[in-house]
């Protein structure tokens, strides 16, 4: 009898976890040895996890890396629309504003999620089915490979509603795509469609994702060829605009979303990995970890403490407008806050109210 060393057993109930055979070079099953697919399951939410959510990420994280037949885990999510987006807005908004004690001790199982992938004895392949934005963006980046349907969009939400990018994109960022483009994406918090990250070094591999008349088509909203401007910049992966725009939109709706070509890919690097000694493949993606790790480790604790501070003022502000305000209508009053702030006003629920559109029909 082989001993056994995870903390605990679970059953899991907000997250899947599958044991799929491995494929061989044919594409026959292989007995007796698997891939663990750790699925997100909160499609209406765009998959967010909750507190629950993240326990269970961490524990089949574990039981993955522990387990003898298991060669690689496969991180993903239910659904075409959303890998993840993060925390779920809704309970940090309904729970965790105003409660940094209780957000400090979240953040201590978020950190725990993330190392878990870093430190999984299995290599962690992120198969993007959609948006990875947030923290979703922050554990993909964990991961050690990333396969994505061309759907998918890429980049961070904190500064706009109330946080900092702090559960790892300030550490993983720089070191996928360099300092200026981590700077424009973590601070101005446009997304990058799965093109551009792809051109970033931010993505192994991306696949299309939509079938028009039975073949698949790039996504049609973007551009997938180099492109040249009026001005003369060369675009790359960039969104449409005008009556490509319009063209686009008609073509994506015409067209179904299919995601066998992502399972395909995702299979495909899980087979290659099979092929490898193990042991050899474990060192060289440690070694490799390092240079996330040495960041991660030094910044992780700090920024826990600060991020659950940052619940008594902006994040508190922040969180309670995307959950509570109305649609299209999600982030605070930025000009308003920052002039009663030059005016001295203290952080209080005064302020806050005045910022947030959830009030503003009051």
């Amino acid at each position: 009898m082989l001993a056994s060393h995870n903390l605990v057993e679970t059953e899991f109930k907000e997250i899947l976890f599958e044991k799929r055979p491995c494929l061989d070079h044919s594409g026959n099953a292989v007995p007796g040895l698997y891939n663990a697919w750790i699925i997100l399951n909160n499609p209406q939410q765009y998959n967010s996890y909750t507190t629950e959510a993240v326990k269970e990420v961490i524990l089949a994280m574990r039981a993955a890396s522990n387990d003898r037949t298991v060669v690689a885990v496969v991180f993903t999510a239910v659904g075409d629309k959303a890998f993840c987006t993060g925390g779920n807005t809704k309970e940090y908004a309904e729970y965790y504003a105003s409660n940094p004690q209780e957000y400090k001790q979240y953040m201590r199982l978020f950190n725990d999620m993330v190392s878990s992938i870093l430190m999984n004895d299995k290599p962690v392949v992120n198969r993007v089915n959609g948006m990875r934005i947030g923290g979703g963006q922050e554990i993909g980046m964990a991961c050690d490979f990333s396969i994505a349907q061309d759907l998918s969009r890429f980049g961070q939400a904190g500064p706009k509603h109330g946080s900092a990018p702090d559960g790892g994109s300030t550490d993983f960022l720089p070191l996928f795509v360099g300092i200026e483009n981590s700077m424009f994406s973590c601070t101005v918090c446009d997304p990058w469609s799965a093109h551009e990250a792809l051109r970033y070094g931010l993505l192994t591999e991306i696949v299309p994702a939509l079938k028009l008349n039975g073949e698949f088509i790039p996504n049609p909203m973007v551009h997938v060829d180099k492109w040249v401007n009026e001005r003369g910049d060369i675009i790359y992966g960039k969104s449409k605009s005008g009556e490509e725009l319009v063209k686009a939109k008609e073509t994506l709706k015409a067209s179904v979303v299919d995601l066998s070509a992502l399972d395909e890919a995702t299979e495909k690097i899980c087979t290659k990995l099979m092929y490898l000694m193990p042991n050899c493949l474990s060192k060289t993606i440690n070694s490799l970890r390092k240079h996330k790790l040495e960041h991660w480790d030094k910044n992780k604790e700090s920024n826990r403490d600060w991020l659950a501070l940052n619940m008594m003022t902006e994040a508190k502000a922040g969180f309670r407008a995307f959950n509570d305000g109305p649609k299209g209508q999600r982030e605070v009053d930025f000009v308003k806050l920052r002039q009663m702030l030059a005016q001295g006003h203290e952080w209080n629920d005064d302020l806050i109210r005045a910022i947030s559109p959830q009030f503003q029909a009051e």
